[in-house]
């Protein structure tokens, strides 16, 4: 499974957020856009594997908190059950720049998934 759709169970799921949202931003005459993983009601979350792809994930989540003056987060998708050496780069660089910094499995996310719907069950009401 890919990261957009661990990012899209972590999001939706689980921090309950709007999934791969553009965000505008000009320079001089040139109007841009950078995407962002997860956008909640009061953060901005960067989500990335647990490989070296990912050393930039502070920085997004940095300059989106600029954009929307929301929290900058950092979570990052552990695939081998260990802290490596990407998770304690990025973990170190975040605490530097006071950004919060989660890491989460990737089985977790898995079997979240799976069993979504015994938490969105809800049983018809008693007949009176």
């Amino acid at each position: 499974m890919g990261e957009v759709h661990l990012s899209a169970i972590l999001c939706s799921l689980i921090l309950g957020g709007d999934a791969e949202v553009r965000l505008p931003f000009s320079v001089g005459y040139d109007v841009n856009t950078v995407r962002v993983d997860c956008v909640t009601d009061d953060s901005v979350v960067e989500v990335g594997l647990d490989k070296r792809s990912s050393l930039d994930s502070v920085q997004q989540a940095l300059f989106a908190a600029h954009l929307t003056g929301k929290k900058p987060v950092v979570y990052l998708i552990n695939r081998d059950t260990r802290i490596g050496k990407y998770e304690t780069r990025i973990r170190a660089a975040a605490d530097m720049a006071g950004v919060r910094f989660e890491t989460v499995s990737e089985n977790f996310l898995i079997r979240w998934q799976m069993t979504s719907w015994l938490r969105n069950y809800s049983a018809a009401a008693p007949k009176s």
